[in-house]
Formats: structure tokens, C-alpha cells, sequence
């Protein structure tokens, strides 16, 4: 433990480089940051500097999360961002984030992503100098638990981002496990909010992504459409930026806080995106406990001590004194004991044990600075292959002679179909992988050609190459392209027997046919609001309105003035339409034609309306419809963009992703009559290659600073609304051409910024 803390000291520390750090940040218009730098170093020291002038708070927050202080400034019961209770997020961070793993994740890093790290903490610590000296943001507070990092900060935010797809949805059923004969840690209520929170990942990271080759766009080259879905705040919050080093590196997109790389974005060569992946991350381990010792298990008939790990986090109380408080992480050779009561229950029989893949994945940081400086569709696909780091996402790429690739290659646990058989609980829910914790042949399997023990390897993982199209709106592989379908892979990467999401199949019947594809088309499916779910249903329900009783006919009267879209215009038919389509959702026999795997694009559809037991439904749905949008305090000529709203108050279109809204946005009520947009369409970006190189277009949805304060708080988030994408400056002419060229430049031998206007 010595040598650990020893080593974690030492690297906690700024290197000391040869050459003082130095960067050129230009920014254009909506506050877009351009950084040149000579090597990585520099390159960091710039995107720290730039991502600290806009979004400084943000960021202190954040690494407070993820250092487990939370708690310390706050007091437990405060919340974070996710409103997750601090203790327990100080808990579970405590235990993600330890000396150890931290200083092994960063010695496994390449010298030239340590160098990123490193720089991009100079430079965040410059900007906090200067920041603290003119007076913090007021998103800082009182600003005392702001403080300046180090490389280690930024490497436990990637290990907080590792997380998201797997251990980090059981954040509360980890801190909170206990053996049956101790006081529970946690009350039940509290992993009912955990369960929601887990179902809601999915929601508020979901993804659109369109690859157009060269059958089918409209010039013979690549065209891409980046559409990810990410919170609006927090630590999954993109930037935008363009990163260059001359000759190595020249590339343009969005990245998430902390992170100094692109993760969705264009070079010269090629353009990419990524999609949430349906891949299981993890898997639970039942494991059978000593009829003696709740605390021990068996292995291969065996007796085993589950390990127990102390946690101790310091707590502000209400009079604004500090006390500890210390919790037991207990942990099989499997991966920490969870329980939910009901769900996972820790009983004097089984317990359950949580295995991530990506906890182990060091990867990630040089895989994406690898796809950041491929030249071309073979070197992105190589070094997925080789590094295996994307961590729960599909990529879809396209390069510039309109080759369009699609990967279903991220850290997925490896049991072949007879291992799977043979050691899965058969009463586990289907969306929850449980298998057998008591025989170590149901243990991940590992292949010599994978790059991670207990993975399965690139081989074995959907990838398709085509000259017309690959998407995905967060489905299977299976139908990325249905001229070629995916099938065949583990249920652990890949089912096959999964309806297409209502996006998929939206998706799916805009790309379908032999017509050319430009910006104009792919921007139209983002912007056009289309609630696909509408041309399934909402015919039927005009007929049943015909003759549904006086007692519907406000909700009838708003389903025929609704323009079926979700666009600010839309009116209050959205909203019953919204309601009825949740409903009638727990109820799969209400369609008029079924789900048949073997016609996923069409099926189900229709609504049975000529049943009697299916028009008693629907009327008993729209009265609860009509009473909630009443009791919402919502007007019948409330139109969408007055009801859906940024923080600002900018109207913001999309709708519910459920509905089939491609331009998918997640709201939450926030008063009598309105909701605020927390996640949702986020980076939008469509990048068509030309003979003169890469066209892109895009925005931030959100707009690039997270400070009130800030001309860049809600400058692209009012284009948004308005649906104009904005060109983004690439090249050097682009760049100094933006009639909102300002220019810096910044070095550690120097006190201030050199600021000019121009060259």
C-alpha cells in the first residue's frame, strides 16, 4: 500500500517538460476554439485553457464528483447533477476511483495521451488563475471547493465515463449491499429511484448516426450525419473544437469534459460517429453463499471469504461540521456484491456479484486519439480492431471516396453459446445477464486475439463495409443495412429477435429506394420533427374519435389540429397523442398487426381499434390523457415551443425518442406548463466530402459555455430552435475568414494571453 500511494504522490505531480507548453487558441463564430499547437503538450495546454474560459464551473464540479468530495462541501443528502444523493455518489467513486487503479490506468497510457493529460491540466489551472483573479463565474458558488488538478483528475473522469455503460448504473445497489443479518445500508425507496435512473440511461444517451457512400449521395463521396443524443449538462456535456498539431494531426468535432480529444467529429480523410450500443457491458454472477457464513460463497464446492473494502468519506453537516462516514464494499473474484431488494436480493442463499468489461479497458484515451489521426477507413477499422477501447457505443464512419462503415465493436464479456447456455439463470430478467457464481467454468472466456482478457475479439463482433448506407438509432446490428444483415452474434453483442426502435424504422423508410442523399435530406430528417409513431396510429385514432363521446372530444379536437410533428409549432395533440402512445404501449395485443421478426421494418403497426376491449382502452387512456394535460396547467392553443423549453426560455423542437422523433429530446416538468429540456439532441454535426475536402455543418444544441454570464451560453441554442446549422471552419481560410476571428496566444513562460483580433 506504500508503493501504491508512493507512485500515486509522484504522478499527481506536473511533469516537467523540457519546452514550456505553448498554444494558439482562434476562436470564430458562437465562441468555437481552433488550437494549434506543435506537439501534444501544447495541444493540451490550449483545450484546457479554452474548455476553463467556458465552461470552468462545470469542470471543478465534475472532478469533485468523481474524487468522492461531494458530500464534504455539500453535506450527503445534496445531489448531484444526475440527482443521484452525494453520499452515495461519494461512496461509489471512493471505490471506482482508488490510488491504485487511477496511477495504473495513467502508467498504461502512451506518452503522447499523458502529455495531452498533462497539458490539459496546465492549462485549465492557468485559465483558474486568471478567472479566480477577475472574480469566479456564479456557477462556482462561493468558489471553495474549485481547485486546480492534475492528470489524475482527468483520468478519473474517464474511468467515471468507462462506467456509465455498466457498474455506474448500480451505484446505489453497490454502496448499499449488506449481509442479511446487518441493517440494511439504504432504504428501499432509495433503489426505486436507482431502477429509474437505470431505465433512463438508455433515454438520455441514445443516438442518431446515417453513413451515405457512394451509391447513394448525391456527389459520389462520403456524407455523414452525427446525431447523438447526450445530457444537456453535467459530465456528458459536449464541446466543441478543432484540434491541430501541422503534420500529425487536423481535426474537427465535439468532446466530452475533461477529455483532450474528439470524440464524434471529421479530418481531412474521414468522418465518424457514435451510437449507445444495445452490447451487454456486464454481467451479474448469483452466487451461492455457505449455509454457515452469509459472507462466504462457494466456488467449485469451495468455501470463499467475500473481501471487504472500507469507504470513508468525509460529511458536512448542517451546522457545518465534518464527520466521517464509513460503508463495507463487499467483493467476490466475480466484481463487487450489489443488491436491489426484490430484484438482487443478499439473502442466507445467494447473493449477486458485478462484473464490468470496461473497468479494465486503459484503452480508450489512445483509441480515440488513434481514430482522431487515421487517414483513412482502413486505419480507423485497424485500430478498433487492434486497441478494442470504444467502450458502449456503435462507430459509423465514411471516408472521402464514399466507402461507409459500420461497427458494432465495443468491450462486450466473452461466453460462447454453450458456456452461455449452460450457465445463465433461466428466472433472471431478460434484460439483465445473470449467470452461475458457484462453477468457475462459467468464468468470461478469453481469446489470444483479443485485446482484454474475458472480451470477445474483433473478429468475432459485427462490422459492414457499403457503398450505399449503414445507421443505427441505438438497434441491434442486425439491421444497420437491410440489404445485409447482421445475424448470428452472441445475445451478449447482438439480438436478433429485437424489435426496431420507432427511430430505426423512421430511419430505415427515409433511406430506403434509389435516390440521391445530400446535406438537404439528412438535415431534413433531424429537422423535419416527423413523430413517425403518428403515421402508425394516429389514423385509427381519428376514426375512433368519429364516434368516441363527447367526454373525449377535447383530446379528439386536439389529435385533428396537430400537425404530427414535434416542432414548436405543434400543438397541445402532441401532448395526448404523447400519452395515449404510452399507454397503449403496455398493452403489445392493441396492435392490429403484430411484431414478426422476419419484417422488423413494418411490424407492429395499426391500431385494433374495430376490437371493443381495445376502444374501452383507448377511452380510458383519453380521459387520464385529457386530465393530465389539464392539470398541467396546459391551454388548448399551448403550442410545443411555449411547453418545451431550454434553461433560457428558448423554444426548443423534438420530441420524445418512443414517439419515432428522430430529433429525440428528454424533458422533464419544471412548473405548471412546461418542461426543460436535459438531454437530447446535442452535437449535431453532417459532414459531406468534396473535391476541395470536408464540408461540414453543425451546432451544439446547448450552445459551447455552461455560464450564464457567457455570449456563448445560448447563442446556437437559439439557431437551433430557428433549425440553421451553421458552417463549421475547417481550413485556414475558413478559420480566418469567420467574421468573429479573434486570436491568442498562450505559453507557460508567460503571465497573460497575447490577444489580437487578427493576424
Amino acid at each position: 500500500m506504500a508503493v501504491a500511494l508512493a507512485v500515486f504522490g509522484l504522478l499527481a505531480q506536473p511533469r516537467e517538460s523540457a519546452a514550456a507548453a505553448s498554444a494558439e487558441i482562434r476562436r470564430t463564430s458562437f465562441g468555437v476554439p481552433h488550437i494549434l499547437a506543435s506537439d501534444e503538450q501544447g495541444l493540451g495546454y490550449g483545450i484546457g485553457y479554452a474548455y476553463a474560459q467556458d465552461n470552468l464551473c462545470l469542470l471543478a464540479n465534475e472532478v469533485l464528483t468523481v474524487n468522492g468530495e461531494r458530500s464534504r462541501y455539500f453535506g450527503g443528502q445534496g445531489k448531484t447533477v444526475e440527482q443521484r444523493n452525494n453520499l452515495d455518489s461519494d461512496l461509489f467513486f471512493t471505490w471506482l476511483n482508488t490510488p491504485t487503479a487511477v496511477s495504473a490506468f495513467l502508467q498504461a497510457q502512451p506518452v503522447e495521451v499523458r502529455n495531452l493529460l498533462e497539458g490539459y491540466a496546465s492549462g485549465f489551472n492557468r485559465a483558474l488563475g486568471e478567472r479566480r483573479a477577475q472574480g469566479l463565474p456564479a456557477e462556482c458558488g462561493a468558489g471553495e471547493w474549485v481547485r486546480r488538478l492534475t492528470s489524475l483528475d482527468l483520468v478519473k473522469l474517464t474511468r467515471r465515463l468507462l462506467a456509465e455503460g455498466g457498474a455506474g448504473q448500480f451505484v446505489e445497489a453497490l454502496v448499499g449491499a449488506s449481509p442479511p443479518k446487518l441493517a440494511a445500508q439504504h432504504q428501499a425507496a432509495d433503489f426505486r429511484l436507482a431502477l429509474e435512473r437505470q431505465a433512463l440511461f438508455a433515454m438520455q444517451r441514445g443516438s442518431n448516426a446515417v453513413a451515405v457512400g457512394s451509391e447513394r449521395s448525391s456527389n459520389g463521396r462520403g456524407l455523414l450525419l452525427a446525431n447523438p443524443h447526450f445530457p444537456w449538462m453535467g459530465g456528458m456535456r459536449f464541446y466543441q473544437m478543432q484540434l491541430t498539431i501541422p503534420g500529425r494531426l487536423n481535426v474537427m468535432g465535439a468532446a466530452l469534459p475533461g477529455l483532450p480529444l474528439i470524440n464524434i467529429g471529421f479530418n481531412q480523410h474521414l468522418a465518424w460517429t457514435h451510437t449507445v450500443d444495445t452490447s451487454k457491458h456486464f454481467t451479474l454472477y448469483r452466487l451461492q453463499l455457505d449455509p454457515k457464513d452469509a459472507t462466504r460463497y462457494l466456488l467449485d464446492g469451495k468455501s470463499l471469504p467475500l473481501a471487504r473494502q472500507s469507504l470513508r468519506v468525509t460529511v458536512k453537516g448542517e451546522d457545518g461540521s465534518l464527520r466521517e462516514v464509513e460503508r463495507q464494499v463487499y467483493t467476490s473474484e466475480f466484481g463487487p456484491v450489489v443488491q436491489w431488494p426484490g430484484k438482487l436480493d443478499w439473502d442466507n442463499r445467494y447473493a449477486y456479484s458485478l462484473r464490468d468489461a470496461n473497468l479494465d479497458n486503459s484503452r480508450v484515451l489512445q483509441q480515440w486519439y488513434r481514430i482522431n489521426r487515421a487517414d483513412s477507413l482502413d486505419a480507423l477499422r485497424g485500430s478498433v480492431a487492434e486497441l478494442q477501447g470504444i467502450p458502449w457505443v456503435n462507430t459509423l464512419a465514411v471516408d472521402a471516396g464514399g466507402r461507409s462503415l459500420y461497427l458494432n465493436q465495443s468491450v462486450v464479456p466473452y461466453l460462447d453459446q454453450q458456456t452461455l447456455a449452460q450457465c445463465s439463470d433461466p428466472a433472471a430478467s431478460t434484460k439483465l445477464v445473470v449467470l452461475d457464481g458457484s462453477r468457475s467454468t462459467c468464468q468470461w472466456q478469453s481469446d489470444p486475439q483479443a485485446a482484454q482478457a474475458g472480451i470477445v475479439p474483433a473478429r468475432l463482433l459485427p462490422s459492414l463495409e457499403r457503398r450505399d448506407f449503414v445507421q443505427n438509432s441505438n438497434d441491434p446490428a442486425r439491421m444497420s443495412n437491410p440489404a445485409q444483415p447482421l445475424l448470428g452474434f452472441s445475445p451478449l453483442v447482438s439480438r436478433d429477435d429485437q424489435p426496431l426502435s420507432m427511430r430505426g424504422r423512421f430511419a430505415l423508410q427515409r433511406l430506403q429506394g434509389r435516390g440521391k442523399l445530400g446535406v438537404a435530406e439528412l438535415q431534413g430528417m433531424v429537422f423535419d420533427d416527423e413523430v413517425y409513431l403518428a403515421s402508425l396510429l394516429l389514423p385509427e385514432l381519428l376514426d375512433w374519435c368519429r364516434g368516441g363521446g363527447a367526454d373525449v372530444a377535447q383530446l379528439c379536437q386536439g389529435l385533428k389540429a396537430w400537425n404530427g410533428k414535434a416542432d414548436v409549432d405543434a400543438g397541445v395533440g402532441l401532448l395526448y397523442f404523447e400519452h395515449i402512445a404510452e399507454a397503449m404501449a403496455e398493452h403489445p395485443q392493441s396492435w392490429r398487426v403484430a411484431y414478426d421478426p422476419a419484417d422488423p421494418e413494418h411490424t407492429p403497426r395499426g391500431l385494433a381499434v374495430e376490437q371493443a376491449a381495445v376502444r374501452k382502452l383507448l377511452h380510458q387512456v383519453a380521459l387520464a390523457a385529457q386530465d393530465q394535460v389539464n392539470q398541467a396547467g396546459i391551454s388548448a392553443d399551448s403550442r410545443w415551443g411555449q411547453i418545451q423549453q431550454a434553461a433560457d426560455g428558448t423554444p426548443v423542437p423534438g420530441g420524445p425518442q418512443e414517439l419515432g422523433v428522430y430529433n429525440a429530446m428528454y424533458s422533464v416538468p419544471v412548473g405548471q406548463g412546461k418542461r426543460l429540456v436535459v438531454s437530447g439532441t446535442s452535437y449535431l454535426q453532417i459532414v459531406s466530402f468534396t473535391e476541395q475536402g470536408p464540408q461540414a455543418q453543425g451546432l451544439l444544441a446547448f450552445s459551447q459555455s455552461s455560464e450564464a454570464a457567457s455570449a456563448h451560453h445560448a447563442d446556437q441554442t437559439h439557431a437551433f430552435a430557428a433549425k440553421q446549422l451553421a458552417p463549421l471552419a475547417f481550413t485556414e481560410a475558413q478559420i480566418k475568414a469567420d467574421p468573429q476571428y479573434r486570436r491568442s496566444v498562450i505559453s507557460e513562460r508567460d503571465k497573460a494571453a497575447q490577444v489580437s483580433s487578427a493576424d
